[in-house]
């Protein structure tokens, strides 16, 4: 009996320990989660890095019926290549070129572009008319928070 006493309070012991460890496996096993309620991180002080672009549209070449009409279909115009100058810039440009040559004279040089992308923050600086028959729209983004969206996005 007096054997057995020991023997009780190290097994008692073995399983107490057993237990300590499962608790911290499980602690860093939840603490190595993501935390899906967490606050993004806000970088604070940092200086905007503004990226601008310059959209331009045609007034004269527009649909309308009166010149009012042609004149607003060009704005609308301007803005949405502002955009896609702004999509250019933060997403990139996929550039395709084709190049034939004959005898050593070039025949046919091709090039296409296309820009594809979401651009969120942008505002619109100015839009004003360019001369008589061409609307301008610049608009701008802060670099620094088109990071931070991406970032968030991609935790």
């Amino acid at each position: 009996m007096k054997t057995l006493k020991p023997l009780l309070l190290l097994i008692c012991l073995g399983l107490l320990s057993g237990c300590e460890t499962v608790a911290h496996t499980f602690t860093a096993t939840v603490d190595a989660l993501p935390d899906v309620n967490r606050t993004p991180r806000v970088e604070e002080g940092v200086e905007p890095n503004w990226v601008s672009a310059t959209g331009y549209a045609p007034i004269s070449l527009q649909p309308g019926e009166t010149q009012q009409q042609k004149m607003l279909m060009a704005m609308r115009a301007s803005k949405l290549r502002a955009y896609q100058e702004l999509a250019g810039i933060i997403h990139g440009q996929y550039l395709f070129g084709t190049t034939q040559v004959e005898e050593m004279v070039l025949q046919n040089d091709r090039f296409r572009s296309s820009v594809a992308g979401i651009v969120r923050g942008a505002r619109v600086v100015k839009s004003y008319p360019v001369q008589d028959d061409v609307y301008a729209t610049v608009l701008e983004v802060d670099m620094n928070r088109v990071q931070r969206a991406w970032v968030i996005s991609n935790d």
